[in-house]
């Protein structure tokens, strides 16, 4: 005997916005369902002989069913399928995912011309992903209930939230349906709960167009320019939100806080979110040191679908004629961080983009305010190499620097590959722009003094100029910025 919330057939719909409202009855009956049962399981006290009535909800899903091929606009990146057949995703947080399940909707019933069903899947929803953030009920259950926990509830399935969609190694067994979307439910509950975990701020805080840092300094500018922001009426963006999901409102608004608390220490990659209305703003991300933190991070932030991210940070200047302060715009990538190397082989290019190479290198001309030739001389575009290893200098041999002079490498760092490359994996539009700290291959390595003057001449001029990048990619349109340049042969049809 099952307990179950009441089924819902699918169901046929051509209007996008009544489809979603299908998904989020659904789903809210699932969540009222478990959560129910669940403090009915938590106040029962069981002999160990009784067997408790096992307890299911499942997620909501939409499905496209198409008899002939159609051939929508070729400029399109997403919202269409390229052949006949039937297409279906689950489907998580209604609620967070409107606006973006509202615009896919929309485009598949544009260029398809058909309906979607909407139903209840087959697919459980894990216990911990229908609580809310803060509901904790270890601590009320008795040793046997916890030890029973699975026998009467769903709990996670790692074989349900891989990345083989993502990864190009989904294999449709015949009969089976062709995905929608390169994340099923669980997989997407599963990163949403990482990421408050990882940053400390809730994932309806981030925005659609993220940075990623490897220093707290650029965080530290970061925070005062918030501050500053909603200190200004007429600023675009309309709340800054720091780790705890503190909230400064804009000057002059009559929103409401939601009461966040100051954590008594950062966590392990704080997120700070300067926020506009249409999730248009900017998410910044302390990432620390390393590409197992880059790679961790950019496999939860994938989920929420971002317009782009953009990685600026510190590297080691490879070339003589480089000065401290610098800034080097990757065009290409070295990836010997071996993070990803079982997700996204070496032998595959990881692209430089050029709707973001453009921005890029427009953004550091507005700020510094340079002609052309003064312009090249602090702008040096090459590859980036990212390494694991935080000591190569160690090495000796040169087997290292045989590499970087091979690969024509001309800065070396821990992140930007590896944050690339899932850009490229996920299809997520990418870029990075570091600057020049110190200079290992030529003796100049970085010292306190140099570090503090280094910090005060260029970390704030490089935050602004990823934020003037972000904003010539707002200002350029999505459908410039999302191109089909990220596409496989089968691509999902959702963003």
């Amino acid at each position: 005997m099952i307990s179950l919330p009441p089924f819902v057939p699918p169901t046929p719909f051509t209007d996008p916005a009544a489809a979603l409202a299908q998904a989020q009855r659904i789903y809210d009956a699932a969540l009222a369902h478990l959560r129910g049962a669940l403090q009915a399981y938590v106040a029962q006290a069981e002999g160990p002989g009784e067997r408790p009535t096992r307890v299911r909800a499942c997620y909501p899903f939409v499905r496209l069913t198409t008899t002939h091929s159609r051939h929508p606009d070729t400029r399109l990146a997403y919202g269409f399928v390229s052949h006949a057949g039937h297409y279906e995703t689950t489907l998580t947080r209604p609620g967070l995912f409107a606006d973006y399940y509202l615009e896919q909707f929309r485009l598949l019933l544009a260029n398809h011309g058909t309906t979607l069903e909407i139903g209840t899947s087959s697919q459980p929803i894990p216990l911990p992903f229908s609580l809310g953030d803060d509901d904790h009920f270890e601590g009320s259950m008795t040793p046997l209930q916890r030890q029973r926990l699975a026998d009467v509830f769903d709990l996670p399935d790692l074989t349900a939230m891989d990345d083989s969609i993502a990864n190009g190694t989904h294999r449709v067994l015949s009969g089976d349906a062709y995905p929608l979307a390169l994340f099923t439910a669980p997989r997407v509950d599963y990163s949403l709960h990482r990421l408050r975990h990882y940053t400390g701020t809730s994932p309806e805080h981030f925005q659609n167009f993220i940075l990623f840092t490897n220093y707290q300094f650029y965080i530290d500018e970061f925070i005062a320019l918030g501050q500053l922001e909603m200190q200004n009426s007429g600023s675009p963006y309309s709340a800054f939100v720091q780790p705890g999901n503190v909230i400064t409102r804009r000057a002059g608004s009559d929103a409401r806080d939601e009461g966040g608390t100051p954590p008594p220490r950062l966590p392990q990659m704080p997120a700070y979110h300067l926020k506009r209305d249409d999730r248009s703003g900017i998410s910044f991300v302390n990432i620390g040191v390393g590409p197992a933190n880059a790679k961790t991070i950019t496999d939860h932030i994938a989920v929420l679908r971002p317009h782009a991210w953009i990685m600026v940070g510190h590297c080691a200047g490879l070339r003589g004629s480089q000065q401290l302060g610098d800034y080097v715009l990757a065009h290409g990538y070295v990836r010997e961080d071996h993070v990803l190397d079982e997700d996204l082989p070496l032998w595959i290019p990881v692209p430089a983009l050029a709707e973001v190479q453009i921005a890029l290198q427009q953004a550091v001309a507005d700020v510094t305010g340079l002609p052309g030739d003064e312009l090249k001389r602090v702008l040096r575009t090459g590859t980036v190499a990212t390494t694991d290893n935080r000591n190569w200098e160690l090495l000796g041999a040169g087997a290292p620097q045989r590499r970087f002079s091979q690969s024509r490498a001309v800065a070396l760092d821990m992140e930007s590959a590896t944050i690339a490359a899932n850009g490229f994996r996920f299809r997520v539009p990418y870029g990075t722009l570091l600057c020049v700290s110190d200079k290992p291959l030529h003796g100049e390595i970085k010292l306190p003094g140099m570090a503090n003057h280094f910090y005060r001449e260029r970390v704030n001029q490089h935050l602004l100029i990823g934020i003037r990048a972000i904003e010539l990619l707002r200002a350029n349109g999505l459908d410039r910025l999302h191109s089909r340049k990220l596409r496989s042969f089968a691509e999902v049809a959702f963003q």
